[in-house]
């Protein structure tokens, strides 16, 4: 049997869940055997059974083996997930981490009818790749959980501390977000496809240059207007297509876009 301090059960195993899992055991933070994946489908944890892993579908016995807790359900599934592991559930032993959007560490308390230390994680789905941009929170959790969180997320990605109550933003801005890059870097395929290009050939250029921007900006550290001030000269192409783009409300329908997304993001959970 596996020492239930070092145990991590991840209740919820789907993208985020799974991909965290791999995550941890690629950096080496944990061992197979230490983590403990629950699905309603052990079909679908076949192939992390047969890597090592401890898989199951009784969450009430995943949280008993383990001393950390991630819940990684969909919003409407949490209450009931609560309920199912809430007798389990100890606040001398657990730290219970969410992944679940919309949702506050009290929310999560209060459920569990308990004092126990919660932190709130919001990851995308760049995670699968180890790039993911994770924003953490917490309203009771000790400096020393805080730090163990931060560890763990960094195996799949970079990760920065906020105020608990810019979660719902942290969702729009990172986890929608990613859809919001995929929507432009899209639309510059097309536009490539319009201007000569075949389809692969646009989507590859398209891609290959909007991460070149990305690196730049980090590796540079540098601001966006700046990079943009070394591709615009007087008179030329780029400003000429970045006017047109903001005369038809290219920047003003993304600010829009985002803040639409974190109002819905706040919707999402329903309390019990």
């Amino acid at each position: 049997m596996q020492d239930a301090t070092k145990n991590i059960a991840i209740i919820g195993s789907g993208n985020i869940g799974l991909s965290l899992a791999k995550g941890l055991v690629k950096s080496a933070y944990s061992l197979p055997g230490q983590i403990i994946l629950t699905r309603r489908n052990l079909q679908h944890l076949s192939a992390q059974a047969e890597a090592g892993y401890q898989v199951t579908d009784q969450n009430l016995q995943a949280v008993s083996d383990a001393a950390v807790v991630i819940l990684a359900v969909l919003p409407q599934q949490l209450n009931q997930v609560i309920k199912e592991i809430s007798s389990a559930v100890d606040p001398d032993k657990h730290l219970i981490i969410s992944v679940v959007s919309g949702v506050s560490c009290e929310n999560i308390r209060a459920e569990l009818g308990k004092p126990v230390q919660v932190i709130r994680a919001m990851p995308n789905t760049a995670i699968a790749i180890g790039q993911s941009m994770t924003c953490i929170a917490s309203d009771n959790a000790a400096a020393e959980n805080l730090e163990m969180v931060t560890s763990m997320f960094e195996t799949v990605g970079s990760v920065v501390k906020i105020n608990e109550e810019l979660m719902t933003s942290a969702t729009a801005l990172c986890a929608c977000g990613v859809a919001f890059f995929l929507r432009a870097i899209r639309a510059a395929s097309q536009g490539g496809v319009e201007i000569g290009f075949h389809a692969d050939e646009a989507l590859k250029m398209a891609v290959q240059t909007a991460k070149g921007a990305a690196d730049l900006l980090l590796q540079m550290q540098s601001h966006p207007e700046h990079e943009i001030d070394k591709v615009t000269s007087p008179k030329g192409c780029t400003i000429a297509g970045l006017n047109e783009m903001e005369h038809n409300g290219f920047s003003s329908s993304l600010i829009k876009g985002i803040k639409l997304s974190a109002e819905k993001a706040g919707g999402l959970y329903t309390k019990g």
